[in-house]
This record gives structure tokens, C-alpha cells and sequence, in this order.
């Protein structure tokens, strides 16, 4: 059976996608093989079509969850003036929606004690996502220079990715949110 030009590709992202959302409400185990195929309609021995190895469908489904996380950002940043835009990136993270589906969070607060436990060769990899990701928010930190742009994104994201992990382990949506809104309020009154 002949596929159209481009089929390949397609059925690729959607595989990365589908993976990036397991991977980021299950955990880095999350993304089997057997059940990512099975999402996509796919056998497990087409996996290989596709990728090398798990390691690399973690690293492509990273990349993307990453990707995804820094466009809505920056989306919410670019509706406001330079000097506010941070503001947005700051309410458009810390909101119940993300604390509530970490399929379509951060990666960080969904994924750090795991991905600090990785191997070497990994975490090189998923360093240069972290990397990535931190040059795309950069532009739109408090400060004038560089590296108080910097110093604001390590202080911000430290705070945002520690209290969406503290409120995802609460019971109660109002202790969340508590919880996200005294971070939030701190944060917009610090810089």
C-alpha cells in the first residue's frame, strides 16, 4: 500500500505528541512503546520505523512538550508591553488548567526529580532542551541586561516550577490554588 508523500512525517508528530502527553502526565515510564504505538494505531514493531530507541522518543517527546509550553508562553507574553511580559508568562503558568492537566504544563514541575535521575548521555540532551527553552523566555524577563534577565528567569521559573509541585500534591482544588495564587502574588510584587 502506497502512502502519500508526507505520510511518514505526519505519523511521526503524532506518535512525539501523543508520547509527550504521556510522558508528562505518567512520568518518564509512561511512555511504553506497546502503548504509545496503540494510541497511534499503530504496531509496536513499527516503532522502529520511526526511532532508533526509547531514549530517543523520550528526547523527541521532551523537545516537544518543551516547544509546547514555550509558544503558549511567549503567546501570553506578545499580547502585552516589553516591560509586563513577564507578568503574563507568570498568570499563564500558574493557573489551575496547568496544575490540573500537566499534560499540557511545563515539563519541569511534571518531570524534574525523574529527569534529574537520567544518565549522563540523557541529561546532556535534556539540558540543551533546558537551554533552549530558557533562551525562548528570555526576551521577555525583568532587567536590562543579560544576565539580570537571566537571574529573573532562574528566580521566576524556580518559583513557578516549585509551587505548581507542591500544589499538584494537594487534595483540594482551593488549597491548590492557595498555594498558586500566593506564588503568583509574589512573584508579580518581586521584580
Amino acid at each position: 500500500m502506497r502512502y502519500r508523500p508526507g505520510h511518514k512525517a505526519e505519523v511521526h508528530q503524532k506518535i512525539v505528541k501523543d508520547a509527550s502527553r504521556r510522558v508528562l502526565s505518567e512520568g518518564l515510564n509512561g511512555a511504553a512503546v506497546a502503548a504509545v504505538m496503540r494510541d497511534t494505531g499503530l504496531t509496536h514493531g513499527g516503532f522502529y520505523k520511526h526511532f532508533e530507541s526509547k531514549d530517543e522518543l523520550l528526547l523527541e517527546s521532551l523537545r516537544e512538550a518543551f516547544r509546547e509550553i514555550a509558544d503558549n508562553l511567549a503567546h501570553a507574553a506578545e499580547q502585552l508591553h516589553p516591560e509586563g511580559a513577564w507578568k503574563a508568562i507568570v498568570k499563564a503558568y500558574l493557573t489551575p488548567d496547568y496544575c490540573d492537566h500537566p499534560e499540557r504544563g511545563c515539563p519541569l514541575p511534571a518531570l524534574a526529580p525523574e529527569l534529574a535521575r537520567v544518565d549522563k548521555k540523557m541529561k546532556g540532551q535534556i539540558v540543551n532542551e533546558l537551554v533552549k527553552y530558557k533562551d525562548r523566555m528570555l526576551p521577555f524577563m525583568p532587567g536590562r541586561r543579560t544576565a539580570d534577565k537571566e537571574r529573573a528567569f532562574f528566580s521566576i521559573f524556580s518559583t513557578m516550577v516549585g509551587a505548581m509541585e507542591i500544589a499538584r500534591m494537594l487534595p483540594e482544588p482551593a488549597m491548590r490554588e492557595m498555594v498558586l495564587a500566593s506564588a503568583r502574588d509574589f512573584l508579580l510584587h518581586s521584580f
